[in-house]
């Protein structure tokens, strides 16, 4: 079974951002998801926010945390939690828009727009470093009050990735994190979040996907955050796939077939063996 590229949603620059997940690839086992569906994650502060939760069938030990993009919860990622749940892995998919948005669900056109008009941006630029990572130790409870999980992982996407990043540093208890094409260095001056600085802080094991063709994130920037963590002698593997575009994994997955593939395989080994380098 091949991707369908079914429903589409546009975005900020053009591109088409599908609302389905990339399939499995061949050879991954399957299983239809336990149950889950939405939740409400209540944070640290008390802010409640929207959540899906897939759950794993046969009861397994490995969960995962999914950091959207700058969207939040849309249906893109409440595919991809399902998606996990197949391959076997608990997964509950979070929304950035809690302390903003409440617990509204957004309309379609919320994510339709340039990102200065798009009605997303004004809850985006709300959003806090701090209290982001607390929204995600607190999905993390919920995931595992929820479900049989105890090793429990970190995916983001873009804004998300950079946000997977960080957390090797901010939360004490992942067993490792994944971002998808997150900026990993300075954007300017005065960037104070990026995740090169944290390396020093970092604990969990990192697995950094990219794409070559990225002109957001240039080959230096990938590079230095590659020394940054051989010098911390952190477990860690970053992947720059040749010619692929940013959001290889959601706005032309039909177009980077292999690649998806791959990364799947990267994720779902590192899952399984808690170490990044593992294919």
């Amino acid at each position: 079974m091949r991707h369908d590229p079914g429903a589409f949603i546009k975005d900020e620059w053009g591109w088409r951002l599908a609302a389905q997940a990339p399939f499995l690839p061949a050879g991954v086992r399957r299983t239809r998801p336990a149950s889950g569906g939405a939740v409400v994650v209540t944070s640290a502060d008390a802010t409640q926010f929207r959540g899906h939760l897939a759950r794993a069938s046969g009861g397994g030990a490995d969960g995962i945390v999914i950091a959207p993009d700058v969207r939040g919860l849309h249906q893109y990622y409440v595919d991809l939690a399902e998606r996990f749940a197949e391959a076997g892995v608990h997964a509950l998919a979070f929304d950035y828009f809690g302390r903003t948005l409440g617990l509204a669900v957004p309309k379609a056109d919320f994510y339709e727009g340039a990102f200065q008009t798009a009605p997303y941006r004004a809850h985006v630029v709300q959003t806090a470093p701090r209290t982001i990572q607390e929204d995600i130790r607190a999905a993390c409870a919920r995931l595992r009050r929820e479900t049989p999980a105890r090793r429990v992982f970190l995916v983001g996407f873009c804004f998300g990735g950079r946000v997977a990043f960080n957390a090797s540093a901010e939360q004490p208890d992942l067993s490792g994190t994944i971002g998808f094409y997150g900026p990993p260095v300075k954007r300017d001056a005065n960037d104070e979040d990026a995740p090169i600085l944290k390396v020093s802080r970092m604990r969990a094991p990192v697995l950094g996907l990219f794409g070559g063709a990225d002109q957001g994130i240039p080959a230096s920037a990938v590079e230095a955050f590659d020394e940054a963590l051989t010098e911390r002698s952190l477990a860690h593997k970053l992947v720059t796939y040749d010619g692929a575009p940013h959001s290889f994994f959601d706005r032309t997955f039909a177009d980077n077939a292999a690649v998806c593939d791959d990364a799947w395989r990267r994720m779902l080994a590192f899952i399984r063996t808690g170490d990044p380098t593992t294919t």
